[in-house]
């Protein structure tokens, strides 16, 4: 850490008594030796040497920081955004095409060429805005969001801001009214107005919370017991063959509820129809490959353009994994269950898009309040 010392001719004995000045003697950050002088008492000059030391200790860190501002501040969004995305190693291959996706029409349009040392809470706000004037969907507003944070965040904790751009920036809000919801009755006439495989996916969506692409890939192999059926895979959009579930690693699963009535539609479907290696479904022509996505989507379309049946004004597809949420929240079963039944990330997300649904209200609450009250 460096010396004191007296430069007098009393020994270090009498350095207490003696009235000549302390001297502290080290080597700075440069690796050179330095003297300074003037310190009245030998605390003084142990405290001079400390902050030194303390000062060198932290130089490398500062120094460090510094370099990476240097390096990364004055980078473009987008070569610092291809940078980063190298090391999201974790992504399966859909994930990283829908982010391609996102960056390729929604982020780098707006922000590609932007330096990274621009960027603020205004510049986040402004790229919101601009999604809202586009005209783009709330789910797609909501994802680019999610990306655009997660790439800032990470430059926050290289250092790049010295404030987080993303503090009071309001994120794109999903509008609860948008997930159309279809009656028991309604569910009823719409599984069976298509085909026997567009009734078995409608089941495994509305009973037991199934993405699009999870129901696509039924496998009766997956009822693990009579009430519990093992989700392992989904038929990705983008490959058309089977991959991990979203948000998950291969291998990764969920168990959900089975109800006896979805149990029954697929056991029946098996015995009818029969299986490939389990699988229930298979595209029609080619029996090798998975089930297709347009296979489900074209009988939707056909069934809503009919008239036929009364399907909610708003309605998708995806209204009949709504419908289970509404379903299971209604009946009191704990939002946290849900959202992981439903493959949520978080319990937010649940709560973001159906909390309208949860059946407790603060009237309510305050009524069972009093009743354990006055019991």
């Amino acid at each position: 850490m460096g010396t004191f010392f007296k430069d007098c001719e009393h020994p270090e004995s009498r350095w207490s008594k003696c009235p000549h000045e302390y001297r502290i003697r080290y080597r700075n950050v440069g690796g050179k030796q330095t003297e300074e002088s003037g310190f009245a008492t030998q605390d003084s000059a142990i405290a001079r040497l400390t902050e030194i030391y303390n000062e060198k200790k932290a130089a490398p860190r500062s120094q460090s920081k510094a370099q990476r501002i240097q390096k990364y501040g004055t980078m473009r969004f987008e070569e610092y955004t291809e940078e980063w995305k190298a090391g999201q190693r974790h992504l399966a291959v859909a994930s990283v095409l829908h982010l391609d996706s996102l960056l390729e029409h929604h982020i780098y349009p707006a922000l590609g060429n932007r330096r990274m040392n621009s960027f603020d809470h205004k510049v986040v706000d402004g790229f919101i805005r601009t999604m809202e004037r586009a005209r783009a969907g709330l789910a797609t507003q909501a994802n680019a969001f999610d990306k655009l944070r997660a790439i800032l965040l990470d430059a926050h904790r290289l250092g790049i801001f010295p404030d987080n751009p993303l503090a009071g920036v309001k994120p794109p809000q999903y509008d609860p009214a948008r997930a159309v919801i279809p009656s028991l009755e309604q569910l009823r006439a719409i599984r069976a107005a298509g085909d026997d495989a567009f009734m078995l996916i409608v089941d495994l969506m509305s009973g037991c919370g199934l993405r699009n692409g999870e129901a696509a890939a039924v496998n009766l192999n997956n009822i693990v017991s009579d009430d519990v059926y093992r989700i392992t895979e989904q038929v990705v959009v983008s490959t058309r063959q089977y991959g991990p579930l979203k948000h998950r690693k291969a291998g990764d699963y969920r168990d959900v509820p089975l109800p006896a009535r979805i149990r029954e539609t697929i056991e029946w479907y098996a015995e009818k129809h029969g299986t490939v290696d389990g699988y229930l479904l298979r595209q029609p022509t080619d029996l090798r490959k998975p089930y297709p996505h347009w296979g489900m989507d074209s009988q939707w379309r056909r069934i809503r353009a009919s008239g036929r049946v009364d399907v909610p004004e708003g309605m998708v597809l995806y209204g009949n994994r709504h419908f289970y949420a509404s379903n299971c929240l209604s009946n009191g079963i704990p939002i946290t269950d849900v959202a992981e039944w439903m493959g949520h990330r978080s319990v937010d997300v649940t709560f973001k898009i159906y909390r309208h649904l949860l059946p407790g209200s603060i009237g309510k609450a305050a009524q069972v309040l009093d009743r354990a009250l006055a019991a």
